[in-house]
């Protein structure tokens, strides 16, 4: 008696996967481990260099192959696969893999993991840029936040990078959103189709386990990769305008700022008598933040859901943030801490909830009420299966109806087809 072939899925990575380094590559893993879960049969596949942090996938099974930009090799590896479905890791890799995916693989199901949409980033990037240089008061972003949503469609959708990446999302058959607004952006503003869309944020497993209580904790801490645009942007403007602030009514606290790959410019931030620790990486961020009475994360600008926030609700540790912060967090839910916009309130609303100990233990068990029903990995996982079972059983009437992805894959795979055989060519003669 025969039994059927296990599913085979190749992951595509922009990089390869560091969970302890950035919340992009928790998700990855956390989708790996919904895929292990089926009896799936992983191959991770990446044209990256290795980092220093990276994941042990060997000790998951997970079969593990280099591949090159711009190179046919790439197809023999494709083809002998033969993958059911394709994992696209940022909308970037798409570009690149997606034509010789449909090319050698047309019947695997391609999905898209989109972390954050990238442009909507670029776009706030360059709004804050432009508020801080007009504003009499850059300290103050109240105004900011809340004109931000009324430019950002037009904002984003005269860019380049938009354009890419919503061409992207189009040409997939399913795109993995994190965050439920940035998915209510596409489909009311960019007439993106829902049913091109799958709302997956974090996936957290098992309850709350015994955490420090109130007084057993001290300082402030803030976490986050340092290659990240917004977290680099945090840390400057925590040192230069917020924590000053908190520093005047707590003259002992310590911020301790922690982060993978940290700059010299970084480094050069550190001053201890100021209380300002630059701490470089954390090989446990839970440990860390357990130990923090309160979680700073005054984020100017970004996309997506943040890993940090979702650690600190997991380690009963109040967050202080901005709206940005806040945004696709807790949905209709009250916010596990404090949420402020401007230099001022943060730090106000900061020494509130460390010195305030019934404020502090009702934001923490408004955390763990909100992990319970937003992130659980059970219930995420089973959607998302659920949902590719369904895709692949109707994939021709489902390409069908998304005419527009036809079309756009049509001319960009004839274009990068082009382009990446003029590459390569070019790469032999050389």
């Amino acid at each position: 008696m025969s039994t059927a072939q296990p599913t085979r899925v190749l992951i595509i990575g922009y990089v390869w996967p560091e969970p302890r380094s950035s919340a992009a590559s928790g998700h990855m893993m956390q989708l790996i481990q919904c895929f292990l879960e089926q009896g799936w049969q992983i191959t991770f596949a990446s044209p990256a260099t290795e980092g220093e942090h990276r994941a042990d996938l060997d000790a998951l099974g997970i079969t593990q192959e280099r591949i090159e930009l711009n190179n046919s090799s790439f197809d023999v590896f494709v083809s002998q696969l033969a993958p059911d479905i394709v994992l696209f890791d940022q909308f970037m890799i798409e570009e690149q893999f997606g034509w010789r995916v449909e090319k050698q693989c047309p019947q695997a199901l391609r999905i898209l993991e989109t972390s954050d949409l990238q442009s909507l980033r670029n776009t706030r990037h360059l709004q804050l840029k432009r508020f801080l240089g007009e504003s009499a008061k850059p300290d103050d972003l109240n105004e900011y936040f809340q004109s931000s949503w009324q430019t950002i469609f037009p904002d984003m959708a005269a860019s380049d990078l938009a354009q890419r990446e919503v061409a992207a999302l189009y040409r997939s058959d399913l795109s993995l959103m994190t965050s439920d607004v940035e998915m209510h952006l596409l489909t009311t503003r960019f007439g993106m189709p829902s049913a091109l869309l799958h709302w997956c944020p974090l996936m957290i497993e098992g309850s709350t386990t015994a955490v420090p209580s109130f007084k057993e904790r001290a300082h402030f801490l803030s976490i986050g990769n340092f290659r990240h645009a917004p977290n680099w942007d945090a840390v400057l403007w925590m040192k230069t305008a917020v924590w000053p602030l908190i520093r005047q009514q707590l003259p002992t606290a310590q911020l301790h700022i922690y982060g993978a790959y940290t700059p010299p410019k970084a480094t050069a931030l550190h001053n201890a008598s100021q209380g300002f620790h630059i701490m470089n990486w954390a090989p446990d961020a839970l440990q860390v933040m357990s130990q923090a009475r309160v979680c700073l994360a005054p984020l100017r600008f970004g996309a997506g859901i943040k890993g940090k926030i979702v650690d600190a609700m997991r380690c009963g540790t109040p967050t202080i943030t901005s709206p940005i912060g806040a945004e696709a967090m807790h949905g209709d839910m009250p916010w596990p801490g404090i949420v402020a916009s401007s230099a001022t309130e943060i730090a106000q609303g900061a020494v509130r909830l460390y010195q305030d100990q019934p404020l502090w233990q009702q934001a923490q068990q408004t955390g763990w009420a909100l992990l319970e029903a937003r992130y659980q990995h059970k219930q995420h996982c089973k959607s998302l299966i659920d949902r590719i079972a369904t895709l692949r059983e109707n994939l021709e009437a489902h390409r069908i109806a998304n005419f527009t992805g036809l079309m756009l894959r049509h001319h960009h795979h004839k274009s990068t087809q082009y382009m990446a055989q003029w590459i390569e060519a070019k790469n032999r003669i050389v």
